[in-house]
């Protein structure tokens, strides 16, 4: 792919057209202003323009879905981010939602159509991109990660929240990695410490901080690579890697993974 232009629809142009696209692409707010996490979705956009998949974002039209409001207990503030948003999806009678952030992913599935959402299936991208390869669109090679040893973090909101294992971890097993599970795993997964709004608070008293715990549990497996699916898990396991002098260690998205192995 190298220089190629990144094409990026937009629902409010295609709809102008009379299209509509197969999957929306919710970018979510770390995608968008995060400076680490839009790595992610830009690499989660190559994947979808290289394989020509007919998808649209929203754009200015796409809010904060409200989840960290309301995991600090702002219900009012959550409400009118929610309903906003609701109504935007069923303006564009969006079927499919797609997206990188487990936060994201777990609002929209479980707590928005309580509030009005009308039938939308939605799924993280882990599951979307198992699914891009089961049915053969998706090919990927090991590349650079073929036979590295590579710990796959467990997401709170994907993991023990969603009951969202195997999708992850098939997608690494694809790229021919030695996949290292971590002490506390699947339904045991410890949290990396940004969850719950936790990320936006100061810290509490005790003598260590949750994101050094999980990176000591990293280090355990002496990986190259760890791999995560969540913006937030991101940024805390690199801190950690940071506190241990460790930044050697890359924390990748699964996107960013498939891209640098095919090279897009």
């Amino acid at each position: 792919m190298g220089d190629k232009k990144l094409e990026v629809p937009i629902m409010a142009d295609l709809e102008a057209e009379g299209k509509k696209p197969d999957v929306l692409f919710w970018v979510g707010c770390a995608g968008s202003f995060d400076q680490r996490a839009q790595k992610v979705t830009v690499a989660f956009c190559k994947i979808l323009n290289e394989l020509g998949i007919n998808f649209a974002i929203l754009g200015k039209e796409e809010s904060c879905t409200g989840d960290p409001a309301r995991r600090a207990g702002n219900e009012f503030v959550f409400q009118m981010q929610a309903q906003q948003n609701i109504q935007t999806l069923n303006m564009y009678k969006v079927s499919r939602i797609v997206t990188a952030c487990p936060h994201c992913y777990n609002i929209l599935k479980n707590e928005y159509p309580k509030i009005g959402l009308e039938d939308c299936e939605v799924l993280h991208h882990s599951q979307y991109l198992q699914e891009l390869m089961d049915s053969g669109k998706l090919k990927v090679q090991g590349g650079e990660f073929k036979g590295k040893t590579v710990a796959y973090h467990d997401s709170c909101y994907l993991g023990r929240a969603n009951d969202v294992y195997e999708a992850p971890r098939e997608v690494l097993k694809k790229l021919d990695v030695n996949l290292a599970e971590l002490r506390d795993n699947k339904a045991k997964g410890l949290c990396c410490g940004a969850g719950g709004a936790q990320m936006f608070k100061e810290n509490e008293p005790g003598d260590k901080r949750i994101n050094t715990a999980r990176t000591e549990q990293v280090l355990e497996t002496n990986p190259s690579v760890v791999a995560a699916n969540c913006p937030f898990c991101i940024t805390m396991i690199q801190d950690g890697l940071k506190e241990k002098e460790k930044q050697n260690i890359m924390v990748l998205d699964l996107s960013e993974m498939i891209v640098q192995a095919n090279k897009l």
